[in-house]
Order: structure tokens, then C-alpha cells, then sequence
């Protein structure tokens, strides 16, 4: 969670919050949506609508009698087997799993209350009158569906900007459920999140916001449901907080438009026995056998530099680059280490490589630089900044005055820390810490006076962040959270790729794409517009591997210098 949304600085009345609820033991993820908005300063919980539980008995042995029914119930016979998967998979639901319920009596106590037996079908719930009358009676400005089935009715307008539900699932391909079982067998790239405004139509209402994330490569419906759902839970305070600082209408234009649905099913429900053998059998005959080849030769990722120097057509400009890719020399690094995450300076007339030397043994990074030679080799590679046990990667390296700063990655820290030189190239210290919190390819540049950051959040995992701007008179000073953010919440552009830089008249973001796996690619983006109140860009070309590459993702130029890197499947006996 960022924690600069839970604050805002408009002197408005608290935003009046209503929640819907099936028990006081929700989701470890509705929970923590809860624990946000009341840590928040501009957002108060009046009303809690709990769903009242039926009053009939149970009767004895319910487990045997809830089978025994299913094995009656022609229709409940027929999805048996998703039932069945779904309880092997239980156990990759852990304590930190975002559905794991978590007892909220304590953080909920005190809250007004009432409880609701809902009118309608099994699928269906509408609110009674006398419901209805003492809902809005509390005046609320926002309900929060956090339990209950489908709503229609009355209840959709009870508070003054309506009911907001989630959605796990892209609502452009997937509408229905289970939420994220169906992207694992379309083989789907991308898993999606929404947040959106309840009305009578399904799927039908206002899109707040939209995050997506990469399809998890694997047969668990809980392991890929873990990110997306994390990724996700800050989407209710960024929207409660937009809406008290800058109103409905601002919230309203920047919800996400409406697109041609494009599923392959018109609805998608639980899958059939039929459905889950299609998936599941030649699934897991081919993990069965990848696991056979992978112990008979380990494989890794092995990063490598690649040094292009005097490009005809550098990335970024008009000209199409693809055939040029090859001009880079790819530097290979010494046994048991991998190089990625070059960064370049020029000083004196000659340009410098700062980069991440990873060490298979230690599985840590340190920070290196070496000149670069008129041949686009490495010339004495040395060590900067490095601690044992530590991971450092992404050296963003600028100018500051007559200063030489560096804001490598930190993995592992809960910290964003600034290096500045002592003595060039290879001796620095620490200055200062930027930003407290879990970040990842921190980002710093100069720009229209001033002075941006940018990063991605990575609590509670990398994979989940979505991509933050900050600005400052100074890079030493006290960065201010922009009120564009996030920038982005989609995982093949929430994350740095290398330094902004200018280039035919326009400056550039580079951004690295997580789908379908981590550092798969990266893209060019002109930042369009950049103030202290806007921000926007637009995506220019994009690399993704070519040849033996299994991933690009990072590029940084110089003067005549362009660096990237690039990944190898390789067994690992190879590079160590």
C-alpha cells in the first residue's frame, strides 16, 4: 500500500462510507481496503450492511449431505471436478494469500450496523424497503459491495455516488467467473482488475479504474489470483481520495472508457468435468515432463550488455530500428556472474557503464562501471557500491551541479537511497533516503525546472506495483506526490526500463514489459505532457527479443552511445 493515499490535503468533509458484508471475517484483501479508509483522513466508515445469515439448522453430518446433494443435482454433478481441483489447490492458499479471511470484529466495532435478509432469486439480491430508508438515512456518499449476490434495485442509488464492486477479471475479455480461472487455460497474457459502478446492467456500469497484471504460468487458480488481487486493493482509496480532492466529474473523466467486449464467451461460468479434463490432463502431462528435462539440465536467465556505438538510426527516432538491432556487441561477463541494467555518462569526453554484476553463487547484485572503449567493449570493470548479503541493481545515475549521484535498487530494503561520488569512477557513499517503503528501477531526470521521480511500488511483491511520480526543486530536497498518479497500473508499462532522455525534439520514458514473464521486453514513450498537475504519454515503438533472446529490458544512451541488456535460456553449468 502507498501510503501518500490515505492522505488529502482538500479541505472538504470526510467522504461518508457504507460497506456491504457477508460476516465480520472477510478477505484478508477486503480487509485491507478497510484498513486503508481508516487510516485515511478524508474518508469515514458509517454504515455496515451485513447479509443475515439464514436461521435454519444445519443439519447433521452438512458435509456428507452437501455431497450427497451434488451427486443428486445433475447440474452441481457436472462442475464435481472443479470443486475437486479447487480444494487440491487450497493448500497453496497460505496465511498471506489475499483470500485467507481475516476477523475484523475488533477493527469494525463500534461502526453502526444492520442486517439485511435480501429479496430475489438465488443469484439476485434486492433490498427491502425498510432497509433502503435506513441506508439512506445516513447520508453516504460511497457503498462498497463487499458481500452479497448480484444487485439490482433501489439499493443501486442508495449512496450519492453509488455502489462500487470490484471485478477480477478483464472485463473486456472475461465477464462472469470463476474471477482469474479462465485466463490459465485461453492461455491469456494478462489478468485483470476493475473497479466500476454498480448498475442494473451486468457488467455494464462505470469503470473507475483498471490494473493488469501477467498471467501466472501455472495450473493454481490461488497462485495466480495472489497478485492481482494484492495489486489491486489500493484501488478504492485512490479513487475515494481523487473524488474528495477534485470531485465526481474529475473522477467520472478519468475513468476508463468503455471498449467492444471481446470474449470468447458471451458469459463465463464454472467449468465442466468435460472443461477441466481438456485443461488439466495435457497440462499436466507437460509440466510432468518439463520438470524431467529441467532436473537433467538446469537452466537460468543469463544476462548479458549489448554496446552499440555510433548508431545510424538510434532507438527513438523516426526511423524504423528493427533491422538495425543486431549492430549491438554483446559483452559477455565473467564465469558465474550476469550483467544487466546498464546505465552511461559522459565525463572529460569519454563515456562510463554503470550496470548490475550479479553473482550466481552469492545470488546477490552489486553495482560496477567500467569505460567504454571506441570498440564498444568494457574496460576494467570495478566494483561501487556493494554489501554482503545485499542486492543492488538499476544504477540511475545523474548530474547535480558539479555532483555525480546514483539511486541504484536496493532489493530487499525497505528504502529508496541516494549515492552521490567521492572520488570517480568506483567510490560512493551514501547521501540520504528519498522515499521509505518497498520500490523497484527508481527513476530520476530533470525537466521543465524541476526535478521527477519516478518508481514502482513492490509491496507486497514487485509484480503488483504500478508506477508513481514525484517532483522536487531538487533532487536532495522533499519530493511531493503527483496527483496524476498512479501513472500506470498495467504490467507492461509500470516498470522503468532506463534513463528519460531527449531525442528528436521530444523527451522519452523507457518502460519494461512483465508479460508473459518478468523483463520480457520494453517500450519507448513520449512523455507528452509533464507539470506538477499533468501527466501523459504515449507509446512511440516497442522492442521485444529477437534471435536466441528470451528478454530485453533496459536501454540507456549517451552521446553516441547506446547500452541494453539481454537474457539467454542458458544451463546454468555454463555461466558459473
Amino acid at each position: 500500500m502507498v501510503p501518500q493515499f490515505r492522505f488529502s490535503p482538500a479541505a472538504q468533509p470526510p467522504l461518508r462510507i457504507g460497506i456491504m458484508l457477508d460476516s465480520s471475517k472477510p478477505s484478508g484483501f477486503f480487509a485491507q481496503v478497510i484498513e486503508d479508509i481508516q487510516a485515511s483522513n478524508f474518508a469515514k466508515i458509517e454504515l455496515l450492511v451485513y447479509r443475515k445469515k439464514s436461521s435454519a439448522p444445519k443439519p447433521p453430518n452438512s458435509r456428507l449431505a452437501n455431497w450427497t446433494e451434488r451427486l443428486l443435482d445433475s447440474n452441481k454433478r457436472k462442475r464435481l471436478f472443479y470443486e475437486m481441483y479447487q480444494r487440491f489447490d487450497q493448500p497453496n492458499q497460505g496465511a498471506n494469500h489475499p483470500l485467507t479471511s481475516v476477523d475484523c470484529t475488533e477493527r469494525l466495532a463500534g461502526i453502526e450496523r444492520i442486517e439485511v435478509e435480501p429479496i430475489g432469486k438465488k443469484f439476485v439480491h434486492r433490498f427491502p424497503d425498510d432497509a433502503l430508508q435506513q441506508i439512506r438515512a445516513k447520508n453516504l456518499d460511497v457503498l462498497l459491495r463487499f458481500g452479497f449476490n448480484i444487485l439490482h434495485g433501489d439499493i443501486l442509488k442508495a449512496a450519492r455516488y453509488g455502489v462500487w464492486s470490484y471485478h477480477h477479471g478483464d472485463n473486456d475479455f472475461y465477464r462472469g467467473g470463476p474471477a482469474l480461472f479462465w485466463e490459465l487455460p485461453e492461455h491469456s497474457p494478462l489478468s485483470g482488475v476493475l473497479l466500476q459502478v454498480l448498475t442494473e446492467e451486468l457488467d455494464g456500469g462505470l469503470v473507475l479504474c483498471k490494473s493488469l497484471f501477467s498471467t501466472e504460468r501455472t495450473l493454481s487458480l490461488a497462485k495466480n489470483r495472489y497478485v492481482p488481487y494484492w495489486g489491486s486493493t489500493d484501488m478504492v482509496i485512490r479513487k475515494l481520495n481523487e473524488l474528495h480532492q477534485f470531485g465526481w466529474e474529475h473522477v467520472r473523466q478519468r475513468s476508463v472508457p468503455a471498449a467492444p467486449y471481446q470474449g470468447k464467451r458471451q458469459i463465463y461460468r464454472t467449468p465442466t468435468n468435460l472443461e477441466m479434463l481438456r485443461w488439466l490432463g495435457p497440462a499436466a502431462m507437460k509440466k510432468a515432463a518439463s520438470r524431467v528435462f529441467q532436473n537433467q539440465k538446469k537452466t537460468v536467465q543469463h544476462w548479458r550488455i549489448g554496446i552499440r556505438m555510433k548508431a545510424a538510426q538510434p532507438l527513438g527516432s523516426a526511423a524504423d530500428h528493427h533491422m538495425h538491432m543486431q549492430d549491438f556487441r554483446w559483452i559477455e561477463p565473467p564465469p558465474g556472474h550476469f550483467w544487466a541494467d546498464p546505465f552511461a555518462i559522459e565525463l572529460d569526453g569519454k563515456y562510463w557503464a554503470y550496470f548490475e554484476d550479479y553473482s550466481y553463487q552469492t545470488s546477490v547484485g552489486r553495482i560496477a562501471c567500467a569505460e567504454i572503449a571506441a570498440d564498444g567493449t568494457l574496460i576494467s570493470p570495478a566494483s561501487c557500491i556493494e554489501q554482503p548479503g545485499k542486492h543492488y541493481s538499476y544504477p540511475c545515475v545523474f548530474r547535480f551541479g558539479a555532483d555525480l549521484f546514483m539511486v541504484p535498487e536496493s532489493g530487499g530494503s525497505n528504502s529508496t537511497d541516494l549515492y552521490r561520488c567521492e572520488e570517480f569512477p568506483a567510490k560512493w557513499a551514501r547521501q540520504s533516503t528519498l522515499l521509505q517503503g518497498k520500490f523497484v528501477d527508481t527513476t530520476i531526470w530533470q525537466q521543465n525546472g524541476l526535478w521527477w521521480l519516478m518508481t514502482t511500488s513492490a509491496q507486497p511483491d514487485s509484480r503488483a506495483g504500478s508506477l508513481l511520480l514525484f517532483y522536487a526543486d531538487s533532487p536532495l530536497g522533499e519530493w511531493k506526490f503527483h496527483p496524476a498518479n498512479p501513472i500506470s497500473t498495467d504490467i507492461r508499462t509500470n516498470r522503468g526500463a532506463g534513463q528519460i532522455f531527449w531525442a528528436d525534439g521530444k523527451w522519452i520514458r523507457p518502460s519494461q514489459s512483465g508479460c508473459p514473464n518478468y523483463g520480457r521486453s520494453f517500450s519507448l514513450n513520449e512523455i507528452t505532457e509533464l507539470s506538477p498537475q499533468r501527466y501523459a504519454e504515449r507509446p512511440i515503438t516497442s522492442v521485444e527479443p529477437w534471435g536466441t533472446l528470451c528478454g530485453v529490458h533496459t536501454y540507456n544512451r549517451v552521446g553516441p552511445v547506446e547500452l541494453i541488456d539481454g537474457a539467454t535460456m542458458t544451463p546454468r553449468s555454463q555461466v558459473e
